[in-house]
Order: C-alpha cells, then structure tokens, then sequence
C-alpha cells in the first residue's frame, strides 16, 4: 500500500492516461528504494559470450536467410521519435555565446562546420533560405557573419533542423539527389527486408507533432524509391503511448505537482517502445535507430551483416523449437543435451540448484528457458563510442546470461563491478534481428519478459524546481533482459551513428 494518497482527481489524471495503479505503485517505491544496479559476472569477450564468424560461416548463414526470405514476414523496426536537439548543441551554444561575445574566435566544433559547409546534404535548402533573405553564403563567410549560417541551419527562420527530428534531416548528398535519414532506411530495407510479393514493412516510432511531417515525406519519396528498387513499401508510424509514461516526483519521493496542482508524468525512454514493439507482426523484426545509417557506398557491408545476423537467429530459433517439441513429447533422454544447448548456443547458464533438478523438474525449466523472445545482437569493437557494453551478468533466479548493459546501470564505486566494467571490449551499436513469436507461432506478450528493476532515475528541473524522473527499462536492455541472447561480432563499418553535426562530415557520411 503506498504511503500517498492519490485525489479522486489525481486518480482520474492517472486513469485518462491509461497508466495502471500497479504501475504507478511500482515506480514509487522505485523512488524511494532506489533501482537496483545490474550484477555483472563477467564482460562478454570473443569466444567467451561473443561469435566472430569467418567469412564461410558468414556465407552459410547468408544463403540459410535468403533461403527462407520468400517464406517470412520481416519488418524493419526503427524508433525516429527524438528531436535532434543534441545534434545541434555545440551550434545554440555559439548562438548563444554570440550573442554575448560577437568579437570572440569561433569553437573548432563550428570552424568544422564552416569550412565544410558545401558538403551537407542540406547546403542547396540552406543557400536558397539565405538568398531569400537577401544574403549570400560566400558572402557571409568572407565576412565572418557566422552567425545568419548557424541561425539558418537551426532555427525556425531558416531549416529549423534544431527542433526536428533526425529522420527528417539530409544525411547524405549524392550526385543526382539528398537523402534523409528515413530516406536511407527505406533504401536499406529494399535490400534486406524485402519478403514476399517484393513487400518492404518498416515501422518508424514518431512524435505526434512530427507525424504528418513524416507522412508528408514519406508521400513524396515512396513512388520513386519502389520504382528504383521494384518494391512494394508497406510503412507504418506508432507514437509512443500515454501509458508508458512515469511519474515524476520532488526531492522528498512525493508526486511533482505543476502549478495547477495536476502530477507530472514524463516520457519514460526508449524503454517505452516496448509497447509499439508489441503491436507489430511479423516472422522477423529488424531493430536499428534512426541516425545509424551509411551512404550508398558502405552498404553492401551493412547489408551482409544483416542478413547474416537474421541467419544465425533462423539457425537458433529452429533448433530451439525443435527441443521445445521434444520435451513436449515426454522425451527426458536429452535432458543434458538441451542444457548444452542452453548454455552453448543461447548462452544462458543454469544455477548450481537448477542444475541439480530431478528429471520432471528440469525438464520444466528448460522449456520455460527456451520458450522465450529471441534476439541476436551485432556487437561492434569498443574505439570510444557511447553505448552500451555486453557482458554477462546473473539474473533474478540465479542464472547467468547475455545482457547489454549501459554504464548508468552499473555500480562505478562498487571496485569488482567497475574493474568488469572496464574491461570490456565491445560495445551495443543497436543492431538487432528478433524474433516474438513461439514454436507455435504465437506472439510473445513482451511485456512478460522485461526487468522492471532494471530502470533509470535522473535528476532534472521544472520551472526551475527540482524532481526525479524514472526511466523504464531501457528497450534493449532491461526490457529484453529476458529474451534469449546471441551476441555476433560485426564490423565497426558497419556502424556510423550521427550524434552530431560535425558527424555528417566524416568520410563515412560523404558519398
């Protein structure tokens, strides 16, 4: 029973959202226990957690995907709701400096900027907003008037770039055309989604604000793409719903009010895809964020390892059902075969008391271990990108399996957990094959397989008042902490994320 207690009004504040009391219960005894940390074992390394396949195996895998490509339903599942505001901090930071300091030397951050200007995808879109003004680019350069470029790449009097999303900003520039990065992702998934009747599902998480935006884009471009590439694009766009959102609450772990005395409710992460996830249909489902995407000429090596990746899932997932189906039958013989399986393939490690189960006992607990949503996870080099790691680490029931794990779930001042920490080799691009359904074809309900202990909680502000914010568990994290989990090394080309600006001027974004 909480120690709060909710107003009628609050109550139907709660219920309008569609958020349950369990939940709102759940996460305040969050704020006032605290979220557990995560309990690494080990990091996960190259033949200890983590799949390097040679170039045959890769091809075998490959060729069992293509196989079975005409059979399946493959959905592209792309979370794009998030506006680029971090993209373009270091350019409201010189605005705003600006503005105080005109006479001050430019950052290096905007220098880059500068002097590669001609290179954005959006540089005809940014010169033709600027001569509408009445100003030239090369004009404004030869004079240093930095700042009408940076206003008229961010704000609302020019591309406004600084309050949209990155799915709706040009990436990349070709010789005949600029591409956005929803634009990118309708191009990868002609290449590996395309399933039966040449038909390519992809599924964007948007904001409701950027919706008929998207919309409008997608109108204007699809035509043309499913002509180049002879497809057929079924695209969809979900919002994220009320229900996921969480409580907020003051320093003293009491709901925040606002000032009409209504509780605050914030958006609960990417966790809070979950939900969306849930809702879609299909035999396998691609999962990558929207601004990990590469020019034309790096993506036939994405396009490899996705098909490898969807491969190696097919292999797992046939095996497992088949195991499935054995212990359904009463078969015990293979008791020891299906825990090798368990350990050596899905890599899921048994407690020393589970391992010691009599036949009856084990028999239901391997099914209830194989019987879960599937994932195999591209794992790329770590070369200091933020993200998050793999490693092993020991669950609830005393198990010890693949988990991703971002750094703000792990205890840094624990010495044991930090030195694990430290040692790991790889890190999560967000590059995952799933699959939600069971041997019978059955979908998963996802929401079963999460860790609610595996949240965040952040301080943050409003109105200039102090509160606590509870982040759901993260979607690749805690959300698929119990998701079977393989973990295949792919190569770092494959994995070209744009957190910022000045990442669009990397050779790995220039066509």
């Amino acid at each position: 029973m909480s120690p709060y207690a909710f107003s009628s009004k609050d109550i139907k504040q709660i219920n309008a959202r569609g958020i349950s009391s369990e939940d709102i219960e759940i996460q305040l005894e969050n704020f006032r226990k605290g979220i557990p940390h995560i309990s690494l074992v080990a990091p996960a390394a190259v033949g200890d957690g983590i799949i390097r396949l040679s170039e045959e195996e890769a091809g075998v895998y490959t060729d069992q995907f293509l196989a079975q490509l005409p059979h399946l339903r493959i959905l592209k599942f792309v979370p794009a709701s998030g506006i680029a505001s971090r993209m373009f901090k270091s350019l409201f930071e010189f605005l705003n400096r600006e503005t105080e300091h005109p006479k001050a030397d430019i950052e290096p951050e905007i220098a880059e900027i500068i002097k590669g200007i001609e290179k954005f995808a959006f540089i005809d879109d940014l010169k033709a907003i600027l001569k509408t003004g009445g100003e030239d680019l090369n004009q404004l350069i030869a004079r240093r008037d930095f700042r009408e470029i940076i206003s008229g790449i961010v704000l609302s009097g020019g591309l406004n770039y600084g309050q949209m999303p990155k799915g709706l900003i040009k990436f990349h520039r070709y010789d005949s055309e600029s591409r956005t990065a929803l634009e990118e992702h309708m191009v990868e998934g002609a290449e590996y989604c395309r399933g039966q009747n040449n038909i390519v599902n992809l599924h964007f998480t948007v904001s409701s604000e950027h919706l008929d935006d998207f919309i409008d884009l997608m109108n204007l471009r699809q035509s043309s793409y499913e002509k180049r590439f002879g497809v057929k694009y079924n695209i969809e766009f979900s919002l994220q719903q009320s229900f996921t959102d969480t409580i907020a609450v003051d320093p003293g772990n009491t709901p925040f009010r606002l000032s009409d005395g209504s509780i605050l409710f914030r958006p609960g992460g990417h966790g809070a895809l979950l939900a969306n996830l849930n809702e879609l249909d299909a035999d396998l489902i691609f999962v990558k964020n929207i601004d990990n995407v590469s020019p034309d000429h790096l993506k036939p090596l994405t396009y490899l390892y996705k098909k490898v990746l969807a491969g190696v899932l097919l292999e797992a997932r046939k095996n497992t059902f088949r195991y499935i189906r054995i212990l359904d039958s009463g078969d015990y013989r293979k008791l020891s075969e299906i825990e090798s399986f368990l350990k050596n393939q899905l890599f899921t490690k048994l407690s020393e008391e589970d391992r010691n189960l009599d036949d009856d006992k084990k028999a239901a607990l391997l099914r209830r271990m194989l019987n879960r949503p599937m994932r195999v996870c591209g794992m790329v080099k770590n070369a200091g990108e933020p993200g998050g790691g793999p490693f092993w680490a020991r669950n609830r029931d005393g198990s010890v399996s693949l988990q991703i794990a971002e750094l703000a779930q792990i205890d840094l001042n624990d010495r044991v957990q930090s030195g694990i920490a430290g040692r790991a080799s790889h890190f999560n691009p967000v590059d995952l094959v799933c699959s939600t359904r069971d041997h019978e074809g059955n979908p998963f309900d996802l929401q079963q397989f999460k860790d609610p202990d595996t949240g965040l909680i952040s301080e943050k502000s409003s109105d200039g008042r102090e509160l606590k914010a509870q982040e759901l568990p993260g979607l690749w994290n805690g959300s698929m902490s119990d998701w079977n989990t393989i973990f295949v090394e792919v190569p770092i080309e494959t994995f070209n994320p744009v957190k910022t600006i000045n990442d669009l001027l990397r050779p790995e974004h220039l066509a």
